[in-house]
């Protein structure tokens, strides 16, 4: 009963708090919120109580646009805060836009993080968490609540394998019996993609982009194998040489080839990680296979591309980006079963 009148009165709360983007999610209601992982605040002013910077998709389109007098920040950066007030001020405007109206009850709130994480760094998420107004915080690898939100058998004695590519890092785990065997977990994901892009076309074109034109580009035509029919796209930036703006019309090919550092350094991380586990683990991955989640897992190709360097199935999972934060809520709704198995930095 006490439990049914607190859910009435203050919602639970799952974060799935990333590098690129932040999501918070109600158990039984969905995906509130779904925003960039960007802040705008004026350059020489701090957050403060009475003043809520811009946060989100209106902060994200000011990257790179803005005056001296406004810095707008990633206040995470490979999924470690890097920025402690600016993190702050950020979850508590996503809270705020998802929880609604507070009652004086503190939600209770599920946070996914990278399992590369220190104590430290842990610790200063559920600080930041409670300032930004939680009650009782609850830590879960993403790796693990990618397993759980893609509905991967866990808990059984058999092996599941999940790879989460995000923005910042990306998440390899084996799980068996409702625990992680092996765990790898590496700073290279989406955002090194891009920045791979941005070398290659300095390289190859003598044009400065920025990350986001790269990250656009790597949307419309990137892929991690060849295409049945190859594309091409026109992108524009600064050119090195005249210092002028100019466009030049990019391949698919010549994403790909940029593509192939980030992607290898993947796959060997996997490939690590298998070679760790006892021989019975491996041979039930030889037909269970790997799960992709995350944004990264939507690019062009790249269950086809693991497959070919892994040599196991490797499949991708329904709406790879929510994957993470549909576990965590999952974690909410049973945590009875598995708040033993969360870190709440006690």
């Amino acid at each position: 009963m006490l439990s049914w009148l607190r859910q009435r009165m203050c919602r639970d709360l799952a974060i799935d708090l990333g590098t690129t983007s932040t999501q918070i999610g109600l158990p039984g209601e969905g995906i509130r919120v779904d925003e960039p992982s960007v802040v705008a605040v004026p350059r020489n002013a701090r957050p403060s109580p009475g003043r809520n910077p811009a946060a989100g998709r209106l902060a994200r389109q000011m990257l790179g646009r803005t005056p001296e007098s406004i810095q707008a920040v990633q206040p995470v950066r490979h999924g470690v805060i890097s920025d402690f007030e600016l993190t702050e001020s950020m979850l508590k405007c996503f809270i705020r836009k998802a929880a609604g109206r507070q009652t004086g009850l503190k939600p209770r709130v599920v946070i996914a993080v990278p399992g590369c994480m220190t104590a430290v760094e842990r610790r200063a998420v559920i600080n930041c968490a409670e300032r930004a107004g939680a009650g009782r915080v609850w830590l879960v690898e993403e790796s693990r609540a990618a397993g759980i939100g893609a509905g991967l058998p866990i808990s059984e004695p058999l092996a599941s394998m999940v790879c989460d590519i995000g923005g910042g890092t990306t998440e390899v785990a084996i799980m068996s019996l409702g625990d992680i065997v092996s765990a790898r977990s590496i700073r290279t994901a989406g955002d090194a993609m891009d920045e791979a892009i941005v070398q290659a076309l300095r390289r190859g074109y003598s044009l400065r982009t920025g990350l986001q034109s790269a990250e656009q580009l790597k949307i419309r035509i990137g892929s991690a194998a060849p295409l049945d029919n190859e594309l091409s796209c026109e992108i524009s930036g600064l050119d090195t040489a005249s210092g002028s703006p100019r466009r030049a019309v990019v391949t698919s090919e010549e994403v790909r080839e940029a593509l192939y550092g980030p992607l290898d350094h993947i796959a060997d991380c996997i490939r690590s990680t298998i070679e760790t586990c006892d021989p019975e683990l491996v041979s039930d991955l030889a037909e269970t296979g790997l799960v992709l989640t995350g944004g990264g897992a939507l690019l062009r190709g790249i269950d086809r591309f693991l497959n070919e360097q892994l040599g196991i199935p490797v499949r991708i999972a329904d709406s790879p980006r929510t994957v993470v934060t549909r576990g965590a809520m999952i974690c909410l709704d049973h945590l009875d079963r598995w708040a033993d198995r969360l870190d709440s930095g006690t």
